[in-house]
């Protein structure tokens, strides 16, 4: 690795507010793209999500979360170990959530340092548009992952 980074949105777009990430991920890529970082859209992913990590020096990864904040409340958290803070939850609908994937990780020594940019959800039934509390948040979220982009992962590491 020689310090590369990428910038991963993972998510179901067919069930509501778990493609919140999907949709970040696609906004910063039409309008806040940094050179020097890759972007990636891992839909469900899974083991590939494994593949694409150990690849990279650092990556932010951006997903919906289950927690006890309010929906579209941001945290970006670096994952160091696979303990995740207590009051979040992948809540995944991915074919292995992401929990396990840094299990996997951590098992493997993948070095890559990881960073999370969990988005509090509220509705993952089925349904392809963002719900009604979440829509109107993600202009600041996508604001504030590009500053956390330009300000930690390019210039920090």
């Amino acid at each position: 690795m020689s310090n590369k980074k990428a910038v991963i949105g993972i998510g179901n777009t067919l069930r509501k507010d778990d493609g919140v990430g999907i949709v970040v991920l696609e906004s910063l890529i039409r309008s806040h793209k940094k050179n020097g970082i890759d972007y990636f859209d891992l839909g469900s992913a899974s083991f590939d999500l494994i593949n694409r990590i150990q690849n990279y020096d650092a990556v932010l990864i951006i997903d919906a979360i289950k927690a006890e904040l309010p929906v579209g409340e941001l945290k970006i958290f670096e994952l160091n170990s696979v303990n995740y803070p207590a009051n979040i939850s992948p809540g995944s609908t991915h074919d292995l959530d992401l929990r396990n994937v840094f299990e996997i990780c951590k098992k493997l020594k993948i070095k890559t340092k990881i960073f999370i940019a969990g988005i509090s959800v509220e509705d993952v039934s089925y349904g392809e548009e963002l719900s009604d509390l979440l829509r109107p948040k993600v202009k600041n979220i996508i604001k504030r992952i590009d500053l956390f982009i330009t300000t930690k992962l390019i210039i920090d590491r």
